[in-house]
C-alpha cells in the first residue's frame, strides 16, 4: 500500500486534452483561409489561443478540475520546452525562452479572455492582429479568427467539465468562418 504513494500518477487524460489542443490549432485552413503565418510563432499563437479557449471554459469548476488543468498547462509547457530543445536552443537558453512564452501565453489570455467574455469581436480581432499578425494585419482574417473564437468559446461552455477532462472536445469547424466578410 505505502508504495502507492510512490507511483507516478497518469497523465493520460491531460495528455488526451492537450493533443486535442494542439491537433485543432493545426488545422490547416488556419494558414490557408485565415492567412496565420506558417511559422514557429504563428504556430505557438494558434495554441495558445486554443489553450486559453479551453482553459477559460476550465474556470472556477472547482479544486480537481484546477489541478487537472494545472496538469494541462505544465504539460504545455514542458512541451514548449523539448521542442526548443529539438530546434537546438542551448540549455542555458531554454528557461529564458520558456519564460518568454508564459509570459506571452499570460499576456494573450489577459487581452482575449475580456474580449471573449464581452462577446466583442473587435476587440478581439484587434487582439488577435496585435498578436498574431504582428507584421502585416489582416484585417478580414483577423475578424475571421474573431468570430471563430467567439464560437469556440460558446460552444466549449455547452461541453460538461467531464467530457472535457476526458479529451473530449468539440471545436467549430474552422471552415464555417473562412467566408465571413467584414
Amino acid at each position: 500500500m505505502i508504495f502507492g504513494l510512490f507511483r507516478r500518477r497518469s497523465r493520460d487524460a491531460e495528455h488526451k486534452v492537450y493533443c486535442e489542443i494542439v491537433a485543432q490549432a493545426r488545422q490547416p485552413v488556419f494558414y490557408t483561409d485565415f492567412l496565420v503565418p506558417d511559422t514557429i510563432d504563428g504556430r505557438f499563437d494558434l495554441i495558445v489561443a486554443h489553450a486559453v479557449l479551453y482553459f477559460r471554459r476550465m474556470r472556477s469548476e472547482g479544486k480537481e478540475v484546477a489541478e487537472f488543468t494545472q496538469n494541462v498547462f505544465d504539460l504545455f509547457f514542458q512541451d514548449m520546452d523539448a521542442s526548443l530543445r529539438e530546434m537546438g536552443v542551448s540549455d542555458t537558453r531554454v528557461p529564458k525562452k520558456v519564460k518568454v512564452m508564459g509570459e506571452a501565453f499570460y499576456g494573450r489570455a489577459d487581452v482575449y479572455i475580456p474580449a471573449i467574455d464581452n462577446d466583442d469581436v473587435d476587440e478581439l480581432a484587434a487582439a488577435i492582429g496585435r498578436n498574431i499578425y504582428p507584421d502585416s494585419p489582416e484585417p478580414v482574417a483577423q475578424t475571421r479568427l474573431a468570430h471563430y473564437m467567439l464560437a469556440a468559446a460558446k460552444l466549449l461552455t455547452k461541453q460538461s467539465a467531464e467530457d472535457l477532462m476526458t479529451g473530449k472536445l468539440v471545436w467549430p469547424t474552422p471552415d464555417d468562418f473562412k467566408a465571413i466578410a467584414v
